[in-house]
């Protein structure tokens, strides 16, 4: 669970200067638009912002003149620093410059700014109380205001409605070039990032929430670049093949355990079968089910999430009998329902009756191990 910092003394750790905030600009072939837009930040840090703030000019191969400027201006302005890398990729130079970094909090805003400086206090603040562990800016807030022509809002609305229909994301703004994350939290999940470029910033927060973390959204002032560099039609190609890769591990993951559930489903069935004979139906459906549970835990463990090991194995089932309590009540309430309309009902009808019941426990069971599992990989 996360916990309040105490800002002072995450700003000046033995008495040297480390920011707060860490604010990456990755920058490609920007020399037009770099100097002005780092000076204009710089100054708003230094004369607005009330946290010990860094900006790092992230540089992924610039051919132009670019690298030249952002060195310039890592000499001249204090708490500038310049990371070069010599492949492109903007989810690369991310990675690398916030991997990098010494500060609590890292975030990262696009070269043209954008986004309203203001909103990056409310973007960082409840990453250093501890209430969050990622924050976004998001245009497709309701109390957004934003300027930008229509195809690219209805660009942007078309892809977040595929993300949520897909990967049943639940923030609203995916590729708002304005973000935060706790450096803990980023060090956690940078490594299972794939992307390299543009799909960078959705699959980082897919992740983060299905790893249950907590995902802060700040409405904000946006005005559009007309002079955009981004190519809309290869990015959005590559962002659907990242959201069809994505789609694909819990896909898998519904199938592993769809075919583990169908074996603990026949088990139980003559589990309770045969200890129908010799007690009443609640009393063996309960020790069918606990038995079943157990089993059904560890192999969904191995088999469905890939949780290796014995570490966290002694909690998992314990998460697991939560869940077996679950679903003992939709079962024993099917069972009490059932003796309720037919007082002796034949033993085929009350198997039925627990099979449809063990379905809608299974699907629960899925949702809630994978949330629990989730939280256990590295």
């Amino acid at each position: 669970m996360s916990t309040a910092l105490d800002v002072t003394q995450a700003a000046r750790p033995a008495g040297v200067a480390v920011p707060v905030v860490d604010i990456v600009v990755p920058v490609y072939n920007e020399e037009r638009d770099l100097e002005k837009s780092v000076r204009r930040l710089h100054e708003y840090l230094t004369t607005s912002f009330p946290l010990a703030a860094r900006i790092t000019i992230a540089d992924n191969a610039s051919t132009d003149g670019t690298a030249l400027i952002a060195h310039r201006l890592s000499s001249e302005l204090a708490d500038v620093r310049l990371v070069s890398l010599t492949e492109k990729g903007r989810g690369r130079a991310l990675r690398q410059a916030w991997l990098s970094s010494d500060a609590v909090v890292v975030a990262y805003m696009d070269v043209d700014l954008s986004t309203d400086l203001n909103a990056l206090l409310p973007l960082v603040a409840p990453l250093l109380s501890g209430h969050s562990d990622v924050a976004i800016g998001s245009r497709l807030a309701g109390s957004a205001r934003v300027l930008r022509g229509p195809k690219r809002e209805l660009i942007s609305r078309c892809y977040n409605a595929i993300l949520h229909a897909v990967l049943a994301t639940r923030f609203s703004d995916a590729q708002c070039g304005f973000k935060a994350v706790r450096a803990e939290v980023a060090r956690g999940l940078l490594p299972q990032v794939e992307d390299n470029a543009w799909f960078f910033d959705t699959e980082l927060l897919v992740l983060a929430q299905r790893g249950g973390m907590r995902i802060h959204e700040v409405p904000v002032d946006w005005v559009d670049d007309p002079d955009s560099r981004v190519e809309i039609l290869p990015t959005a190609i590559a962002d659907l093949k990242g959201v069809a890769r994505l789609a694909r591990g819990p896909f898998r993951q519904v199938l592993r355990f769809a075919a583990i559930g169908v074996v603990s489903t026949a088990a139980y069935v003559a589990l309770y079968a045969g200890l129908r004979l010799a007690m009443a139906a609640q009393v063996a459906n309960a020790i069918a089910l606990l038995v079943t549970a157990v089993a059904n835990t560890a192999a969904n463990r191995r088999m469905t999430f890939d949780v290796r090991g014995r570490a966290n194995a002694l909690r998992h089932q314990v998460q697991g009998l939560g869940i077996f309590g679950l679903a003992l009540a939709v079962t024993s309430g099917s069972l009490a329902a059932l003796h309720t309309a037919s007082r002796h009902p034949s033993r085929g009808v009350e198997i039925a009756v627990l099979v449809l019941a063990n379905l809608i426990a299974t699907a629960l069971r899925f949702v809630l191990l994978r949330r629990a599992f989730q939280r256990s990989l590295p």
